[in-house]
This record gives structure tokens, C-alpha cells and sequence, in this order.
């Protein structure tokens, strides 16, 4: 069996077995074929790869491509998955890559909106239109929810309990938890599914976001739509579903909301994921101690 159909064979199972997002896998599968193509360069056949072999395509990557410690890493551990995977089939004798570790990686706070920038955003949908009623209804579940993008368009209506405004969602691995949302995504689903839903809904499908043409909106396709949709503000940020997940995370926190909770309501396996949270919150705690407290002021007089 060649390379390619085992690769194929791979992606098949990250998708339906693992339950990867489109986005993910793509991204999988991206890394894997760069990985092939710098073995082709160096005649290195890809089922007897070294550990020195590794440590040379790491600094290619580094030194050639110029890619960031985050990008190295990530390719890293699509390729560990890639080879564990081999060697579970049989392919390969062990996991050469499980011996790697990856570069240290730079410390990047989550970047969010601020309150008032997101009902900028909450704003720009056309409420009149079909399309206008998704679209905001995306920002709302987005924000209300936390959920990760791949989540939000896999949501179907059977899983949207309206009386108790709860959804039930299918996370990573196939993993099952309860989202919450509140009365502003209440109206806005309200909104869709009695204006607009019905007239999108060509096709029948049971997901809940539909494109323009009636099929399941994709996950490019919502990156796509909130483009577009930051365009029309005054809003000097770039976008992407993820922000906004960054934006409800930092504003529970910033409300009083404890880390456990947090970690729950995102569907994180390990409190290490989101306690990246708390370094922004404590940047904006120390914000307000020096702009509210008395004799923590700055008095500009007296400079």
C-alpha cells in the first residue's frame, strides 16, 4: 500500500473516529504532505524516518521556512499523531516522533473584544434578511456559548433545548457537554428559526447554520461571513470564531466566574488550557486597582 492511501486512510479515521473538525484535519493533513515532500528532497523513505532526520526537518523548518516555535510545534504533533498511528497499524516498528520534543513556545495572550466592540459587531447583521437573522445569531452563539467553530456548525435543532435554553454539544473525541445561553440568544434563535430558517432550509437538513444556497455552513465559510462582517465596523481587530470564544472566556472570568467553570462551559480536558485566561484578567484586575484605588492613582500634578 503506497503512501497516499494510507495517508487517506489516516484522515479518515481523524474524521470519523477522532471526530476532527474540517479545519483541523486540513491542517493535518497540510503538515503530514510538508513532511513528505522534505523526505522526497532528501531521499528519506517515510517508514524508516530517524531521530536525527527529525531534529534536520525541525531546523528546515526553523531556519529555511522561517516558521514561529507555535507552527513548529503544531506540525509536530500532527506528525507524532501521523506515526502513532502507523505504528499502531503495523506500518512501523515504534513512534520515532514520541522521542521530539518541540520547541518552546512563545507566550501569546488570548486576544478578545471588549465589551462594547462586540455589540459593534451584534449590530451590522441586517435583521430584515434571512441571511441577516444567521448572522446574528452566529455572533450570539458564538459569544453565549464558547463553543469552538467546528462545534457550532455541527449543531442540529434536535439538540437545541429552547424551554431551559441549553444545547447539548459534541466536542473533541466525540466528547458530549451542555452549553447554556441567555436571553439575547434566545431572541436572536427565535428570530432565525421563525423568519429565516425555513427559507434557507431548501434542502431539509436538520444542521441549524445553513449557507446561502440551503447546504451546512462550513467552518471557512463562518471565518468567511464574520470577515465580512468586522469590515463594516470601526473595529481595527482581525476576526475569527475563535476570538470571540477568547472574548467569553475573559469576560466570565473578568465577572467573577471561577477557572473550574470556565474549563467546563469550554469543553477543556485539562485546567492548564485555561488558565492562559487568568493572565489576562489579571492584567485587567491590575488595570482597574491603578485607575480606582486612591492612593494607587498617578497624580499627574504632581509630576
Amino acid at each position: 500500500m503506497d503512501r497516499i492511501q494510507i495517508k487517506n486512510d489516516y484522515i479518515e479515521y481523524l474524521k470519523y473516529q477522532k471526530n476532527y473538525s474540517d479545519y483541523t484535519i486540513e491542517n493535518y493533513s497540510s503538515d503530514i504532505e510538508e513532511f513528505f515532500q522534505f523526505l522526497d528532497k532528501e531521499c528519506i523513505d517515510y517508514l524508516d524516518v530517524s531521530y536525527d532526520e527529525i531534529r534536520f526537518f525541525l531546523m528546515y523548518l526553523k531556519n529555511d521556512k522561517k516558521d514561529n516555535n507555535s507552527s513548529i510545534d503544531r506540525k509536530l504533533s500532527s506528525l507524532r499523531g501521523f506515526y502513532k498511528y502507523l505504528a499502531n497499524e503495523g506500518y512501523v516498528k515504534s513512534n520515532v516522533f514520541s522521542l521530539v520534543s518541540g520547541p518552546k513556545k512563545e507566550k501569546k495572550l488570548p486576544r478578545y473584544f471588549e465589551y462594547n466592540e462586540l455589540e459593534e459587531l451584534f449590530q451590522v447583521p441586517d435583521l430584515s434578511t434571512p441571511i441577516g437573522k444567521r448572522d446574528r445569531l452566529l455572533l450570539e452563539m458564538l459569544y453565549a456559548t464558547g463553543v469552538r467553530v467546528g462545534e457550532l456548525v455541527n449543531i442540529k435543532v434536535k439538540d437545541i433545548d429552547r424551554s431551559n435554553k441549553k444545547i447539548l454539544i459534541l466536542g473533541k473525541g466525540n466528547k458530549e457537554r451542555i452549553v447554556n445561553y441567555g436571553e439575547y440568544a434566545s431572541d436572536s434563535l427565535k428570530d432565525y428559526l421563525e423568519g429565516g430558517y425555513d427559507k434557507l432550509n431548501c434542502k431539509n437538513l436538520e444542521y441549524l447554520f445553513l449557507n446561502n444556497n440551503g447546504g451546512v455552513l462550513t467552518e471557512r465559510g463562518v471565518r468567511y461571513i464574520l470577515d465580512k462582517i468586522i469590515e463594516k465596523t470601526s473595529i481595527h481587530k482581525n476576526i475569527s470564531p475563535h476570538m470571540i470564544r477568547h472574548s467569553f472566556a475573559t469576560h466570565l472570568l473578568n465577572e467573577g466566574c471561577d477557572l473550574l467553570t470556565v474549563q467546563k462551559l469550554l469543553g477543556h480536558e485539562s485546567i492548564k488550557a485555561t488558565q492562559i485566561y487568568t493572565h489576562v484578567t489579571t492584567d485587567r484586575l491590575k488595570e482597574v486597582y491603578f485607575h480606582s484605588f486612591p492612593r494607587a492613582k498617578i497624580d499627574k500634578d504632581k509630576k
